[in-house]
């Protein structure tokens, strides 16, 4: 695998309002570029540590991909949130003699 850094592109591009980060510098960029308040949240430090920890110690970009995604989603309710349950099944016990 060849050393690119912050040139390195997403495995799978994240789509934001509209503008796709392809490189981990577009999404540096676009992290940079928010406001503070949100900057400054734990979700968002965490995507740049990703994202910093594959640009510049070569790690998978699916990391940073996932670290940005968690941000995209903090305080949104996952897709599911009910458990799903299957009916029990009725079982009837025999005894043999």
């Amino acid at each position: 695998m060849t050393d690119r850094g912050w040139g390195w592109p997403f495995d799978d591009p994240i789509s934001v309002d509209g503008r796709k980060p392809v490189r981990l510098r577009d999404a540096g960029k676009y992290i940079a570029a928010l406001p503070k308040r949100e900057h400054d949240a734990p979700e968002w430090r965490a995507a740049m540590e990703a994202l910093m920890l594959v640009a510049e110690q070569g790690g998978p970009t699916m990391f940073a991909r996932i670290g940005i995604m968690r941000a995209f989603n903090r305080g949104k309710p996952p897709p599911d949130s009910e458990p799903r349950r299957k009916k029990a099944k009725a079982y009837r016990v025999v005894t043999t003699r």
